[in-house]
This record gives structure tokens, sequence and C-alpha cells, in this order.
């Protein structure tokens, strides 16, 4: 009997969702979608990265569903969400069903935060200028991504010449080669090429699981993509409140790529390093994430309580009065 593909239990086993249902893309493809945490409160999507799944999301899933209506759903052709057909891995695919999400899982009118790391941070970006996101989104975090020239940027494999590097990795992005079964050396791998040295044993067991569970022409198709990915110019339309976080010890998408997303972000809050940690920020630093999420949903989501100043001109008079008889009885 095969393994699942997540950790079993934990705080990187995925919770059980209060709702799943399946969104439709415009091509047809089926999304796996699941709502976590209470109707009407404030909303969050989670949208992951290559290779990944909704379980990439479990700790941040954890920690926010306690007060937030949390949604995550499966990239086509990883997790529970069928393989797209031919032609059908694109930035504009992947542009097309966070639309349906956004239209299928939050109500009318509604809004969220939207969160995505690594490729969902693409999705987010190759979006700029739908108006699903316009109109649903009400600020957005980037983890751990980047808009262009991935492949020569990267330093998984350490060539000094930009353009050895392009050549190199776009060789391992669009191979077909199995990753095998996760094994003590499996994960030594993944762990040098996507994660921080301070990563546990329990964080690098959790992700190498993930990884290791996405098809082979899944992950080499999405992979082509990566490898000629160009969304600066979509990048400089995110008219959306922006915050990045990036870890300092990402070789697959280094902090140069995110430096570069806060010159050309129109409305950016700001990149927040994160001294040692490496691509898969939602699991090595879920607490950090969270809080991140957490600070846009206060910001830009919930409504403010009133302040005294916006009492009305009446109740401001009373206020007045009643503090100058409380004066002269003092």
């Amino acid at each position: 009997m095969s393994r699942p593909p997540h950790a079993t239990r934990g705080r990187y086993a995925p919770p059980a969702a209060r709702r799943v249902l399946t969104a439709t893309s415009v091509d047809g493809s089926r999304l796996h979608t699941e709502i976590h945490g209470p109707e009407g409160a404030p909303a969050v999507v989670l949208a992951h990265g290559w290779t990944c799944s909704t379980a990439f999301w479990a700790p941040v899933i954890r920690e926010l569903a306690a007060d937030h209506k949390v949604v995550v759903y499966d990239q086509r052709g990883h997790g529970r969400s069928p393989a797209a057909g031919p032609g059908g891995y694109s930035t504009e695919a992947l542009a097309d069903d966070l639309e349906a999400i956004l239209a299928d899982a939050l109500e009318p009118g509604e809004r969220a935060v939207l969160a995505g790391h690594s490729m969902g941070g693409m999705t987010a970006m190759a979006a700029a200028r739908r108006p699903g996101l316009r109109e649903r989104a009400a600020a957005i975090l980037l983890c751990s991504t980047g808009a262009a020239d991935l492949a020569a940027e990267s330093r998984v494999i350490p060539l000094r010449s930009p353009g050895a590097r392009r050549f190199a990795h776009r060789a391992v992005l669009g191979s077909r080669a199995p990753l095998g079964p996760v094994t003590p050396p499996a994960k030594r791998v993944l762990k040098y090429a996507t994660m921080g040295p301070r990563a546990t044993p329990e964080q690098v067991e959790a992700c190498a699981r993930i990884v290791h569970s996405c098809p082979v022409g899944v992950r080499a198709q999405w992979g082509k993509v990566l490898a000629g990915l160009e969304l600066t110019g979509e990048v400089a339309r995110l008219n959306v409140p922006t915050a990045i976080l990036q870890g300092t010890a990402d070789r697959l998408t280094p902090v140069v790529l995110a430096r570069r997303l806060a010159s050309v972000l129109p409305d950016c809050l700001g990149l927040t390093e994160l001294p040692g940690l490496g691509h898969m920020t939602p699991i090595e630093a879920p607490d950090v994430v969270t809080g991140k999420i957490r600070e846009l949903v206060r910001n830009h989501l919930t409504a403010a309580a009133p302040e005294p100043a916006a009492l009305a001109p009446q109740q401001k008079t009373k206020a007045r009065r009643a503090g100058e008889a409380k004066e002269k009885t003092a």
C-alpha cells in the first residue's frame, strides 16, 4: 500500500475541510477546492507552487482557519486536480483558474486577501489585468517567487555564467525523470535545492512527500512554463496592495528576484527578507507567513471600527459636555 502524499499527523498534516467543491476553469479544467474556517469570517485565498498541493499550506490553514474563511485549491495537474489537456499549461491558464476559484469559492461581492507561493505568486501576477482579481483581491502576499529570468538567476546548479545556469536549469525544469521514493538521499537533495539550512527533519519530510507525489508529466509541463516565464509587464499592472516575503537562502527563486518585484510593483507594501530561510517559506516559517496574512487582512480587508472623530456633531457636543461636567465635580 502506497503512503499518502502528505503528512498524516502533527502540524504539517492537512486539516479536514469544512466544505469541498470543484471549480471549473474556462477550458473545462476541474480544480479541487477546499474551504476551511467559519463562513462569514474574513476570507483568504491560498495558491500553492510548482509540484505542491493544498497540503503544502497545512500549518498556515491550521492557524488562520480559527477566525478566517480559508480557500485553498490544487493547481491544475497537482494534488486532486486532474492534469490539463494539450495546450493547457501556460500563465494564462493559471490566471483563468484563479478567476474560477474566486468566482466559485467566494460569495457575490466578497473580497479576500490572496497569498501565493512560488508559482502561486506567479498566478497572481498573471491575473493582474483580470477583472476577477481586481474586483476580489483586497491585498496580495507574494512568497518566494519571481516574475522572470528564473532559469538564469536560480542557484540550484551553482554555475558562474547566467547563460550556463539558464541552460542547465531549463533542462532540470523540463525533465521527466522520476523522483522516486522519499528516501534519506532524496530528502537531502530536496533540502539542498528548496529549503534553508535550519529546516527541520519534519519540515523536510513534509515537503518531500508532497513534491515527490507530483506526476512526472505535470511537473515537466509546468517546469517548461517556469523556464520561459516573463511576467514583468503584468507585475507593473498589479494595482493591488502587495507585500513580499523572501528567504535569503532561497536557491530556486533567489532574493534578487524579490527585489526586482519590489521595484516594479505599483503598490508595494514592502519586502521582508527572512535570513537563512529557503524557498519553502509557508512550511519553513508558517508563523511569519500567517502573521503577514493577518496584517494584510487587518489593514486592507477588515472594516475598521469608527474613530471618535467620526462621531456626529451632536454626539461630539454631548461627549464634550460630559467631560466638562466630570472635570467640575473632580
